[in-house]
């Protein structure tokens, strides 16, 4: 039974943290992202989102997008820099072409930072991809 079951591999979606500047706070902050680098959109999509380590765990936040485009991103979440300090994880699951897809994506704890900014598929800004 178990060997009927197709569960699809997941491409051309990321998870990134982009550091930006905050107009209104007038400050520097990470910001995760959803990058749909498909040529397809994604529906339904719902990203559970958590950190922590064997000392600290972080709350469980869970977010909602109807709809992502193809070739296109959406921001997730605000993320502070004590935050950073954690493992951070991604559990994100999607439908495509009436399929469902999920997978996970996770930054280590301080892999997140100016001096492993990089280029991003999709946006048109510096950042980090998840793994």
């Amino acid at each position: 039974m178990k060997k009927d079951i197709e569960i699809p591999e997941v491409e051309d979606v990321h998870i990134a943290a982009v550091r930006e500047f905050n107009e209104e706070f007038r400050a520097e902050e990470w910001n995760v992202y959803l990058i749909n680098n498909q040529i397809k959109p994604i529906e339904m999509v719902l990203i559970v989102a958590r950190g922590g380590d064997k000392k600290k765990q972080t709350s469980v936040m869970r977010h909602k997008l109807e709809k992502l485009p193809a070739r296109s991103f959406a921001k997730i979440e605000f993320i502070q820099d004590e935050v950073l300090q954690l493992d951070n994880e991604y559990l994100v699951t999607f439908f495509a072409e009436n399929k469902m897809y999920e997978k996970s994506f996770s930054f280590k704890k301080n892999s997140v930072s100016e001096k492993a900014l990089d280029g991003l598929p999709v946006i048109p800004k510096k950042g980090v991809l998840a793994e």
